[in-house]
């Protein structure tokens, strides 16, 4: 009983509550900061704990790994916080953004705009699409780091670019910095979401599958890795600076984990999914008072399928992906040798 009384505590405490709905208000920014977190430091250190493998394979991989979480970080950052904090002035006054035709047909029967399924089915993925705008600079830059960093943190110089090379590709790693996310930036974002969610296709789409809405984030996250390694492997290919021969193993590497994640990552959301529904209708039960519910629930819903994708893709599958990747090159250098 004592153990039940300290979940039911731990369940409607006001500081978990609150996390819930600023992970439901900040979702993309949520998943960058816990990709950072775990492709800065966990990543790596899998990724090194390899056995049987060759020392600059595995530099390699950990160098992209803590490129491609800095850089991710940093341009998810610059897009989704303009986004949220857009999403959020439409939630405060929607009469102010959107036609009252498209309140009224995505309010679905709710009180308030913020509250219809419908209305948040939209604003997540709008929210959330920071990830999949981001990807093809942010994977451009983070190849492009992997020289630079394997030079840097692990001592291996990068291979000499001949001198036909042109290096005009060069990209600025900055992105603006400081936006006056909550001010006119936000301002502007909320007339184009605004207009954006007027669009009868796109509320129409929502009504039918307003009752997906706890699918968004894991379909976010897979559209957003299949671009990040389809970009990924056209620009490992085309980077003078990275050793020829560790190319192939990069590349391999990275189809495998995004492959693996995948599946893995869908397989272990669809049960865990099913075996949470009685927690989530009890934490429905016991907060059934709070203003904020909606919300709240759905920062369960992102909150979810963003730390099973983590673990699998930062902690579980980094050795495996590594190893495996340096013995296919292996087996087919063997084949063409």
């Amino acid at each position: 009983m004592k153990v039940q009384a300290i979940g039911e505590k731990i369940l409607t405490n006001k500081k978990v509550l609150k996390g819930l709905e600023k992970i439901s208000e900040h979702g993309a920014s949520f998943a960058a900061t816990t990709a950072f977190v775990m492709s800065a430091g966990i990543r790596p250190l899998a990724i090194m704990f390899t056995p049987d493998t060759e020392k600059e394979n595995k530099q390699y991989a950990a160098s992209k790994s803590i490129a491609s979480g800095l850089i991710k970080f940093a341009m998810i950052e610059a897009v989704a916080l303009p986004l949220e904090y857009a999403v959020q002035k439409i939630d405060a006054d929607p009469k102010k953004y959107l036609k009252s035709k498209t309140i009224d047909n995505l309010l679905d029967g709710s009180s308030e705009l913020s509250k219809s399924k419908s209305y948040k089915f939209l604003t997540q993925i709008i929210k959330q699409s920071a990830g999949l705008l981001t990807a093809i600079p942010k994977s451009v830059v983070a190849i492009s780091l992997i020289p630079i960093i394997v030079d840097k943190v692990f001592g291996v110089k990068p291979q000499q670019p001949s001198a036909t090379v042109n290096d005009s590709h060069k990209t600025n790693t900055h992105p603006s910095s400081n936006p006056f996310f909550t001010g006119r930036i936000s301002q502007y974002g909320a007339s184009g979401i605004g207009k954006l969610l007027d669009l009868e296709g796109l509320q129409k789409f929502a009504n039918k599958y307003k009752n997906k809405d706890s699918d968004i984030t894991k379909h976010m996250t897979a559209a957003t890795d299949v671009l990040l390694t389809a970009t990924a492997v056209q620009q490992i290919q085309n980077n003078s600076k990275i050793k020829e021969n560790r190319k192939k193993v990069l590349i391999y590497n990275n189809i495998i984990t995004t492959a693996i994640t995948l599946a893995g990552g869908y397989l272990a959301d669809g049960v865990v999914k099913k075996r949470t529904e009685k927690f989530v209708n009890k934490f429905k039960m016991l907060n059934r008072e709070a203003p904020n519910l909606a919300k709240c629930v759905e920062g369960i819903n992102i909150l979810r399928p963003i730390l099973i994708f983590a673990g699998i893709y930062y902690a579980i599958l980094p050795i495996f992906s590594t190893y495996i990747s340096e013995k296919i090159d292996k087996f087919v250098g063997k084949g063409h040798g």
